[in-house]
């Protein structure tokens, strides 16, 4: 005798493929890929928009070479006939975005060379720029978030805030402006911009993590506070920390493309003033998707982070 099965009547619930729990890989590989796929878009939704913002722009279509005596009326005319086909944003944008595949960024006619060059030889020199505004950034903010949390002292505290506050409130052009009339390295400018977002967030961080309770045990114990920072605090860190790198990456790339122009810093963000002027629409567009492809990116990362920081803080 076989046993039979009694039919209840209830029919079994099944699970859809999106009801199973993932595995934690294919979960991170689910989360790389949606974010992947929006900086792609995004930086190719900038780049669109930056090649139709310049075609609104006052004095777009007019040829400096109107007004070259030396050119010939052929050369006038060949020069309006481009710029007629370069008049229709979708089709310059498909062409642009055929050549950017085969590596060709197009030619800067108000540089006289190609758009690949020009960004070579500046990305280095802009670079430079952002490694000193983060790590300045950083040490600065990281100095004074250190004594206002071992300190406890409501004087530090709310001189700290003062600073911070201030910097925070000054655009980066001003300060750079100054440090040009006193004479000082322009670039110590995004340190300044960088530094009170790294303050703020450090400083609330290493406040939670001090009360936490092992931190607590660690101190009745007597351990000594640099043990406790480095066993004990900084391994709680690591992860939001990281979040907050992917953000000050961003911003120091935003306050550089200024101070390099008030500075005259021969970097992207001077290159990206005088090809505005210009209303030079290769290099613009190519510039335009450097920066959205950079700030994307770096918040993305940060997003990436967020959960585990969440996690590993609170």
């Amino acid at each position: 005798m076989f046993p039979t099965r009694i039919n209840t009547g209830r029919q079994e619930p099944t699970l859809s493929y999106s009801d199973r729990e993932l595995s934690p890989g294919m979960s991170i590989m689910r989360t790389f890929g949606r974010h992947l796929i929006i900086i792609v878009f995004t930086a190719l939704l900038g780049g669109l928009l930056g090649a139709a913002l310049v075609r609104v722009a006052p004095g777009f279509g007019v040829q400096e070479s109107d007004f070259d005596t030396q050119l010939s009326a052929e050369t006038r005319q060949a020069l309006h006939q481009q710029d007629a086909r370069e008049r229709n944003v979708l089709w310059y944008y498909w062409n642009y975005l055929g050549g950017l595949t085969h590596g060709n960024l197009g030619y800067s006619r108000s540089m006289g060379r190609p758009v690949s060059e020009l960004l070579r030889d500046r990305l280095a020199e802009t670079l430079r720029s952002l490694t000193i505004g983060v790590a300045g950034g950083w040490l600065l903010g990281l100095a004074l978030a250190l004594p206002a949390t071992w300190k406890r002292s409501p004087l530090y505290s709310t001189t700290a805030n003062i600073v911070a506050g201030l910097f925070l409130c000054v655009p980066s052009a001003v300060l750079a402006l100054l440090f040009l009339v006193v004479g000082s390295p322009g670039k110590i400018a995004i340190a300044l911009i960088v530094f009170p977002k790294v303050f703020r967030f450090s400083r609330n961080l290493l406040i939670e993590t001090y009360a936490m309770p092992h931190v607590l045990t660690a101190k009745a114990r007597g351990l000594r506070p640099t043990r406790i920072l480095a066993w004990h605090v900084l391994p709680n860190l690591a992860g939001p920390m990281l979040a907050l790198a992917g953000v000050t990456v961003s911003i120091a790339f935003g306050a550089a493309i200024p101070v390099e122009v008030v500075c005259d810093y021969p970097g992207l963000g001077q290159l990206a003033w005088k090809a505005a002027l210009a209303r030079d629409v290769p290099l613009l567009v190519n510039l335009t998707l450097i920066i959205a492809l950079v700030t994307v990116a770096a918040n993305s990362f940060s997003d990436l982070l967020a959960p585990t920081a969440t996690r590993d803080v609170l």
